[in-house]
């Protein structure tokens, strides 16, 4: 009973982060209306290099590189040195809000799922949730940091002349 358990709450999981990334864009879409907007944008839970090492951010997105996932946000992509990096940061921002609802919409559903099914069951829809919904946003956290060190640097060579 455990094993099912396992495994269907894995597959459960995966299968309801991939539904939250479209709950996730809608409410994000109703939540850009709102003044609290503009204080999300600048989230940022892992600040320190070292945290994103151990919480493996480099493996994620080496994977979120060279697997089919790079397929599936073309918007967030630095074709060459003059492309728009406010733009690009926007991307950014969008998709790192919409995986954190994702994430809170799974999380909710686990729990409920926890209570229904079983512990395990719960426990194993958040690897899933952690996989598809904190991690990239996680990953966008550390790209908007890196971006926003690049439109500094552009900043600062324009106002030097």
């Amino acid at each position: 009973m455990i094993t099912k358990h396992l495994v269907l709450g894995f597959v459960f999981g995966v299968s309801m982060s991939m539904i939250s990334w479209i709950v996730g864009m809608i409410l994000n879409s109703l939540l850009m209306k709102t003044e609290y907007y503009k204080k999300l944008s600048n989230l940022n839970f892992v600040t320190s290099k070292v945290w994103n090492k151990r919480l493996g951010i480099k493996y994620f997105k080496w994977i979120v590189k060279n697997t089919f996932f790079k397929f599936f946000n073309q918007a967030i992509k630095v074709p060459s040195r003059k492309t728009d990096l406010t733009e690009i940061r926007y991307q950014m921002t969008l998709s790192e809000i919409s995986h954190l609802i994702g994430f809170a919409f799974v999380t909710l559903v686990a729990i409920y799922q926890s209570f229904r099914v079983s512990l395990v069951f719960g426990l194993m829809m958040m690897i899933g949730n952690f996989l598809l919904n904190l991690y990239p946003s996680l990953l966008q956290q550390e790209n908007k940091r890196r971006i926003d060190k690049l439109m500094e640097r552009q900043k600062s060579v324009n106002n030097n002349p």
